[in-house]
């Protein structure tokens, strides 16, 4: 394109409802294109939705919106200071979109009962054991939840009551 050289795409996961992996239920991947992203790069950094947000302001030059984005990491670690304008070959996907899974289980049946007309109408817990256990196999063990949090300690001794900002 003739501003790929001027432009950036995010894509985000919208929302991760919740679904359990391996390291926390709230995990979203997120992805980063343009002239001036790392080509071949995978940043393992713990960036949150702010830290996006964050990077976009400080491209655009605005002010944070918020305490959350303004102290929040920006993907810096993403881009190059020069831009690459060399092509790349697209891959063909290594399955069919069209294919329909047609298959009646106990899942597919949990599946019918639920209202997924409206957002957040469903249980999440319910959806996540159903995807996955059609990923992992009907009689799978879906593991609990695992919540991180993200803080910084303070100083030693000092109390709420010793904040006086």
């Amino acid at each position: 394109s003739p501003i790929w050289k001027k432009s950036v795409v995010f894509i985000l996961e919208d929302d991760a409802q919740n679904g359990p992996d391996h390291v926390d239920a709230h995990r979203s991947i997120a992805f980063v294109a343009g002239g001036f992203v790392k080509r071949n790069f995978v940043d393992h950094t713990m960036y949150s939705t702010s830290g996006l947000l964050r990077t976009i302001e400080l491209i655009l030059g605005l002010k944070p919106m918020s305490q959350y984005d303004a102290a929040a990491t920006p993907l810096w670690r993403c881009f190059n200071k020069q831009a690459d304008l060399s092509g790349f070959t697209s891959l063909e996907p290594g399955v069919d979109i069209n294919q329909k899974n047609v298959a009646v289980n106990r899942n597919s049946k949990r599946s019918s009962l639920l209202n997924l007309t409206r957002p957040d109408e469903i249980d999440d817990l319910i959806f996540s054991e159903i995807v996955w256990q059609t990923v992992r196999g009907e009689t799978s063990v879906m593991p609990a939840p695992r919540r991180g949090a993200f803080v910084r300690a303070g100083k030693p001794g000092m109390t709420d009551d010793d904040d006086d900002d």
